[in-house]
């Protein structure tokens, strides 16, 4: 935790030196008050989950640094807003641990409790009045001047339920005996219809791959695996051809660039192809592709226009802090800077399956793979989006893009695997 801490410090300064070209205290103000957030959740951990992995968290410290650092870069009055967020998350992620710290496993008694509530979160933004729709996608709900994704706490939700369910009936789902795969069916039909009328891409991605991880993980079954993703490429191709949403997802991600003009739905005008619908994805690849090797340095990034004239300069990259902010970091940390990046997800993932594989009884593990799981397959779906590995969506990156939705279910994510942690390396030690 103290090599995170001066690691933020080092990256709030640079920024703020490249920003205003001065030293000033204020950058290890902001970096001393994130280490003292950090310190507390740390002695929390100590207190609560003694025996818990000690990598996870310090680990998500340096994510959310690196996160808040860019945000901070890109956009100072978000980055306080940000800050807040994760404070809200650390609260969270505290009062979990204090209430959970005996026995979590009684979260299993509730799991079509669980189900249920993930149901109703997902279909709150299709509700009217509440409901928002950004950029296609309906995912939003706000209650005033508060707005927030319920799909993100419904993720972790829906793999309590998941866990439960498929401890309870593992041996019967193996041997494939339709009674016993009806309420699974139901409640996951439900959540697919729901994303599907909230034309959520990332978020019907995400939990279809993490309803196939964990069921193979409860049943060994391959079978199940090969015929879920036949259905899958089957719905996926019924979409496409239903849903002008998704078959525009699909065009850019295969045609971004065009050497003669069409249709430009944002203007009414013909135009190409890379200065309309996949603007931004062209100028996110452009942007990782200035960074080279080892990048430009925090601060020094070129993410806004040259002022013309009367008119100020304004974002060559769309909604940057949020779906784009890899591109911003590939940029000024370079394909070194990138990769580490990567590595870093990597080893948390690495440490949250080691959790599972140490857990002793069927629900822990189920609760800890599915857990990881779904953070690294949703690390995975942005990045290769952006990458243009596959067609792009609209999520978040784990801790380090804006967003205070995703950063409070993901320090709930955090507490999960570290309780489980706790209670493995325990028995172990007896």
């Amino acid at each position: 935790m103290i090599a995170v801490g001066v690691m933020t410090a080092v990256g709030f300064a640079s920024v703020y030196i490249a920003r205003k070209s001065v030293v000033s205290t204020a950058s290890l103000t902001y970096a001393g008050l994130f280490f003292g957030l950090y310190a507390v959740a740390h002695l929390v951990v100590r207190a609560t989950v003694p025996f818990a992995d000690p990598y996870l968290l310090p680990i998500v410290g340096l994510l959310t640094g690196v996160g808040l650092t860019e945000i901070y870069r890109l956009n100072p009055d978000d980055a306080f807003k940000q800050a807040g967020w994760i404070v809200v998350g650390v609260a969270l992620f505290t009062l979990a641990l204090v209430l959970l710290r005996h026995d979590y496993r009684r979260l299993e008694v509730y799991k079509y409790l669980f189900g249920i509530t993930a149901i109703a979160l997902l279909v709150l933004p299709v509700l009217p009045v509440i409901g928002l729709t950004v950029n296609g996608a309906r995912l939003w709900v706000h209650f005033g001047p508060l707005r927030f994704q319920p799909g993100e706490l419904a993720k972790v939700m829906l793999i309590v339920f998941l866990a439960g369910y498929m401890r309870e009936k593992r041996e019967v789902l193996a041997q494939g005996r339709l009674k016993d795969w009806g309420p699974l069916l139901v409640i996951w039909a439900l959540a697919m219809l729901v994303l599907l009328e909230t034309k959520d891409l990332g978020g019907g991605l995400l939990y279809f791959g993490i309803f196939l991880a964990m069921l193979y993980m409860a049943t060994a079954r391959i079978g199940y695996v090969a015929a879920g993703l036949g259905l899958f490429l089957v719905g996926a191709v019924g979409v496409w051809r239903v849903t002008p949403h998704v078959r525009e997802r699909v065009t850019i991600w295969l045609h971004p660039w065009t050497d003669h003009k069409v249709y430009c739905p944002l203007s009414g005008q013909f135009d190409l192809r890379q200065n309309c619908e996949s603007f931004q994805l062209v100028k996110s690849l452009y942007s990782i592709g200035n960074g080279e090797y080892g990048g430009t340095g925090l601060g020094k990034g070129t993410f806004l226009t040259l002022p013309a004239g009367n008119s100020p300069p304004h974002p060559i990259i769309p909604d940057l802090n949020t779906d784009f902010i890899y591109s911003a970091l590939a940029q000024e940390l370079g394909l070194i800077g990138a990769a580490a990046l990567l590595l870093v997800y990597m080893i948390f993932v690495l440490r949250g399956m080691r959790t599972s594989l140490l857990a002793q009884d069927g629900f822990s593990k189920l609760f800890a793979a599915g857990l990881t799981f779904g953070f690294a397959l949703q690390t995975f779906i942005i990045v290769g989006g952006i990458l243009r590995i596959i067609p792009l969506t609209g999520i978040t990156l784990p801790f380090v893009s804006y967003g205070g939705s995703s950063v409070v279910a993901n320090f709930l994510l955090l507490a999960g695997l570290l309780l489980v942690s706790n209670r493995a390396n325990r028995e172990m030690l007896r």
